[in-house]
């Protein structure tokens, strides 16, 4: 059997999610008598008569055979949504309607919603919401925004074009192809933009239409299921409701689900299991409101559908875990594999606390992506533990010596363990702010890690002792110097070509004024205690400074960037000097 479509709507707050998602029940349930829409827990599914009645003859011009059920989308917009629905290997999701307000553009939850979709290869379509809010327009009445858009104004039609097409231009900042819907030739190579208002309904003929057309045509073999299989879904929240207690509110994708059933799902220990006591479902066309009062008990559920469950056991269900129906003694193994894929841990790394195993898991896959690691994952508030894991990362590496915080609070004695340790929180409830603020940091840490080496590794110089510039000969040897490569600095040591060290800078004078740093092309003079001028140090000799090997692995390695290519050919030269004076004392 086909089931439907699971799509899940996301995007910045106020720029019109929930008011969509309102819109189209509301155009379903005017399309039909009421009962025209299901609704389920956390999912609302306009089935495909009701969508046809919507778009009028659009379906059929698409020239696509239409044999899905209908469309189900999911009632908790946002991130957490989406992360929460999620399988191994990517999403529950099987497309994504992304609202932009086409007044404001692009915002910090519409980049983060993009960024999160990217990654887990989902296909979205653009629903460039408001468009009643652009000066001049007048509302018609109608469904469609192509109808809509052709009774309007040049001057109106024109402020429509400029905003696509400012969208376009962001969207391709972002590393995709965009265009308005109808002038889309490949839909599988450019994002479709659908101009809309939730508010008067304009454009919602044409965003149904395109996400029926998307569906029907790239997605139905993933929507191909086995109805009387065991139930296999994904908890996208967990919640306490009077006379019922724990409560889960679980998408279902594929199978079945009974009465009596007993289901499987990860807790933060391991695998938990709980047999179901009820199967809810919301009342026809009433609001869910956390009370018994406003649920009706069912038998049995099938794919692709939202209910709640209640049942003992449910305490320490993660939101966004799977669940699978407990059917035969090797069922815990899918759940498993499941958590150890999202709770794997590196040795090095940040320390990660998220609220759900959805969100730990994309925010775990955009650190990753970005090229850092992570030594503990948690879900729940920051505790002083935390702290103390990230302290224990400052041996290893002072870039992971933090605590990254999504959607959590922290705890007090986190925060004194925090301000006494030095250890950083960085906190948000927007994912991407995180790993930007988190980047911040890495590049602070290294700069000051850059300039503490700077200050304490000797680089490589090179310099030719001036011919007639013997101002002292001994006790200290004072004497003119031409840098030609590299840098030299007082308390850095010399040597020949032979590797023989000759002694000490002991300082570094241009025109009688004290140097610390002499570099290439500048003539000084140079003090040193150890050498007699004529004997160790002579007229138009080179003389090189003498890099230790650490020093050298260091310059070779993580501090490369601090040194051209010429120093780089001067460090190989130091190199081989030294080698070839070890093997003449052997």
């Amino acid at each position: 059997m086909i089931r439907q479509p699971i799509i899940v709507v996301m995007g910045h707050v106020d720029h019109g999610k929930t008011s969509l998602l309102d819109r189209i029940r509301n155009s379903a349930i005017a399309a039909k008598e009421a009962g025209g829409i299901t609704q389920h827990i956390g999912a609302s599914e306009v089935p495909i008569d009701v969508i046809e009645k919507i778009c009028g003859n659009m379906l059929n011009s698409s020239g696509v055979k239409i044999t899905i059920p209908g469309l189900l989308f999911i009632d908790t917009p946002g991130h957490e949504a989406f992360t929460n629905l999620r399988k191994r290997g990517g999403s529950v999701a099987d497309l994504a309607i992304l609202v932009v307000d086409i007044t404001k553009g692009f915002e910090p939850q519409t980049i983060e919603a993009i960024m999160i979709l990217k990654e887990y290869k989902t296909p979205f379509i653009i629903a460039a919401n408001k468009i009643d809010l652009l000066t001049g327009w007048i509302s018609t009445g109608s469904k469609s925004f192509l109808e809509a858009a052709g009774k309007q104004s040049q001057l109106v039609q024109q402020a429509v074009e400029n905003s696509i097409f400012e969208l376009i231009g962001r969207v391709s900042e972002l590393g995709f192809n965009s265009e308005r819907f109808d002038r889309i030739k490949n839909f599988q190579k450019e994002l479709a933009i659908v101009p809309l208002s939730a508010k008067t309904g304009e454009g919602i003929a044409e965003l149904l239409m395109v996400a029926t057309g998307l569906s029907q045509r790239y997605l139905e073999m993933r929507l191909n299921i086995e109805v009387k299989g065991p139930g296999k879904g994904t908890i996208l929240e967990k919640k306490e409701v009077r006379g019922l207690g724990t409560t889960i509110d679980v998408i279902l994708y594929d199978g079945s689900l009974h009465t009596n059933d007993t289901i499987a799902f990860a807790t933060s220990s391991g695998v938990g299991t709980a047999r179901i006591k009820a199967l809810l479902k919301t009342k026809p066309l009433q609001e869910i409101r956390e009370s018994s009062s406003n649920f009706m008990s069912i038998d049995s559920v099938s794919a692709a559908s939202g209910v709640k469950i209640s049942g003992t056991g449910l305490d320490d269900a993660l939101p966004g875990s799977p669940i699978v129906q407990a059917v035969d003694g090797d069922y815990s193994s899918e759940i498993k594999s499941e958590i150890s894929s999202v709770f794997k841990t590196d040795k090095q790394g940040v320390v990660l606390k998220t609220d759900s195993m959805g969100s730990l898991e994309a925010v775990s896959r955009l650190i990753e992506a970005a090229g850092f690691k992570i030594s503990k994952k948690g879900i729940g508030s920051v505790t002083k533990r935390d702290i103390i894991d990230a302290f224990a990362q400052l041996s290893e590496n002072q870039i992971y010596s933090v605590v990254l915080a999504f959607n959590v609070p922290i705890e007090e004695d986190a925060k004194s363990a925090s301000f006494d340790s030095g250890i950083k929180i960085i906190s948000s409830d927007i994912i991407y702010k995180i790993l930007d603020d988190y980047k911040l940091f890495v590049e602070e840490r290294q700069k000051n890690a850059l300039s503490k080496a700077e200050n304490r590794i000797v680089f490589p110089g090179s310099v030719e002792v001036l011919p007639h510039s013997c101002f002292r000969m001994s006790h200290p040897a004072i004497f003119g110097v031409n840098v030609l490569e590299g840098r030299i600095k007082t308390g850095w040591l010399l040597m020949s070509d032979t590797g023989a060290v000759i002694g000490k800078i002991k300082g570094i004078q241009n025109e009688k004024s004290p140097l610390e740093l002499a570099k290439a092309n500048e003539n000084v003079a140079i003090s040193m205690d150890e050498p007699t001028f004529g004997r160790q140090v002579k007229e138009g000799q080179i003389l090189y400074t003498r890099v230790t090997d650490s020093d050298e692995r260091m310059l070779k390695g993580e501090l490369s960037s601090l040194i051209n290519e010429k120093e780089t050919a001067l460090l190989k030269k130091i190199s081989e000097i030294k080698k070839l004076s070890r093997d003449a004392l052997i």
